[in-house]
């Protein structure tokens, strides 16, 4: 560490600047009679801390020149969570209009706040599902710690939330909600029956007369040529329809009930409880919708948001692929739904859908939530695009050798053929790839090889390289960050 630094801290005489550090001056505070503040050296963070009092005394760390040097790790970062009550994730108690901005390089929260700027939105800057955390091979503890320590760096005190994304599992709930979610997005997908949307009705009538006579005499009775009824949508429940809807959402909704009644209802902190329902084969219909949010409602089970599959392609990392009126008139239905029951809209693989965003506010009357996570990372490939042309080139390789595999975890139509040949571009050329949808798609899905691929030996391929680049150009990072996000904000009209 630089000791001109140390001395400098300790006389409160800090310059701009010190060769080979970054320094956060916005989380230069004090707590008692300790001062802290936290810098960046060589890709590591770390605190430092002169003084004495309790917050001196609890850092880990050790002591040089009279200030203690703390690694940001998971225990100091408990530390700063006592002290800086600001730097823990909190629930939106307020129900703001809320956006998830998951970080699967743990850097990306930085350019999130400088976006954030002058807005009211609640950002989830924690917000990881347990695939991404698979093929980063990061833990949830390891996403809270990233948002908390740039949090502290940035001095960002409106609030923030911790998402335990996509969860399948009571017991993959149980464990987030320990380490600090305040957020539960339950995916009940496989709870979900999508082989029932192609059955023929003599196959359906055969297959809902196997339920029994109580399920299927309790559904008709609640549902069965009855309407929706609600303000600007009345939708009439026929038989068919009421069938597949029991069928294939039956057991999602004892799942949901049973994750409520044995987890979320007992849980004595606020918390935001989403329900995803957009992992289906085909768009949610509203009716189906409906029936889900009174069976909800019924059975006493209080939701934040809830995600249907809207019409149209929301693939990851590209704008909204399908037709806007039609779009229009889907979530004007899902708004009214969700309006009459008490929750907001959620809008996942919200990443770069800027054709409907416009349509998004407009419908909700601005009250949603809207997840973003993958083009955080896009943003960091392009800066390596843009500034270390050689690495990209590597990148771009390993992504076309892994993309097969990708496609069995992503719903992508990306046409390779689409996608320029690297020998064709010249290094100033390699960002445009970035503005290649079938480019973007490839490099979206293939992001956890290219960063944990390892060779023969066991070392990795690509990732201390591209870690080592990014750290080098992390302002520019932070700015692409900065624009791309705000981006987002202005055509959803929350900037």
């Amino acid at each position: 560490m630089n000791l001109h630094l140390l001395q400098d801290f300790r006389e409160d005489t800090l310059k701009s600047s010190y060769e080979n550090l970054t320094l956060f001056p916005a989380s230069h505070t004090s707590h008692g009679d300790t001062r802290i503040l936290l810098l960046r050296e060589e890709g590591a963070s770390y605190l430092l801390s002169y003084g004495a009092g309790p917050l001196f005394d609890d850092l880990q760390g050790d002591v040089t020149e009279g200030v203690k040097i703390s690694p940001a790790n998971h225990e100091n970062r408990l530390v700063l969570n006592r002290f800086f009550p600001y730097t823990a994730p909190v629930a939106n108690v307020e129900k703001r209009t809320s956006m998830g901005l998951g970080d699967r390089l743990g850097l990306a929260t930085y350019g999130h706040i400088h976006a954030l700027k002058g807005t009211k939105v609640f950002p989830i800057f924690a917000q990881q599902s347990i695939r991404e955390l698979t093929m980063t091979n990061r833990t949830y503890e390891d996403v809270i710690d990233a948002a908390a320590y740039a949090v502290f760096a940035e001095g960002y005190t409106s609030g923030y939330g911790a998402d335990g994304d996509h969860l399948k599992s009571k017991a993959d709930i149980l464990k987030e909600l320990a380490i600090g979610a305040t957020m539960i997005t339950l995916d009940s997908s496989e709870k979900i029956d999508n082989t029932i949307l192609d059955l023929d009705p003599k196959t359906l009538e055969e297959r809902y007369q196997l339920l029994s006579e109580g399920t299927r005499g309790y559904y008709e009775n609640q549902y069965l040529g009855k309407e929706t009824d609600l303000p600007g949508l009345s939708l009439p429940i026929g038989k068919e329809q009421l069938m597949r809807d029991v069928l294939t959402y039956g057991d999602s909704i004892s799942f949901i009930h049973e994750v409520y009644e044995e987890i979320i209802l007992p849980y004595e902190a606020p918390l935001d409880f989403e329900i995803s329902i957009d992992e289906t084969a085909t768009p949610t219909n509203p009716i189906s919708h409906y029936i889900i949010a009174k069976e909800l409602k019924d059975r006493g089970i209080v939701i934040s948001t809830m995600a249907p599959r809207f019409i149209g392609e929301f693939q990851k990392g590209i704008d909204y692929k399908g037709d806007l009126t039609a779009f229009r008139e889907d979530i004007k239905a899902h708004v009214a739904i969700a309006e009459h029951f008490g929750y907001r809209i959620s809008v996942h693989s919200g990443s770069d859908k800027f054709s409907i965003f416009p349509i998004v506010a407009e419908e909700t009357h601005g009250r949603f939530h809207v997840k973003t996570a993958g083009t955080n990372w896009l943003e960091a490939v392009e800066v390596i695009a843009e500034k270390e042309p050689a690495l990209y080139r590597r990148l771009h390789a390993h992504a076309l050798l892994r993309f097969q595999d990708a496609t069995a975890l992503y719903h992508v139509t990306t046409d390779l053929s689409k996608v320029p040949a690297l020998d064709t571009v010249e290094d100033k050329d390699l960002p445009e790839y970035l503005r290649n949808d079938d480019a973007r798609q490839l490099l979206h899905i293939t992001y956890g090889y290219i960063l944990e691929d390892k060779n023969e030996k066991g070392d990795y391929l690509l990732k201390n390289d591209f870690f080592k680049a990014l750290e080098k150009h992390l302002s520019h990072y932070f700015f692409h960050l900065e624009e791309h996000i705000s981006k987002h904000l202005r055509f959803l009209s929350l900037k």
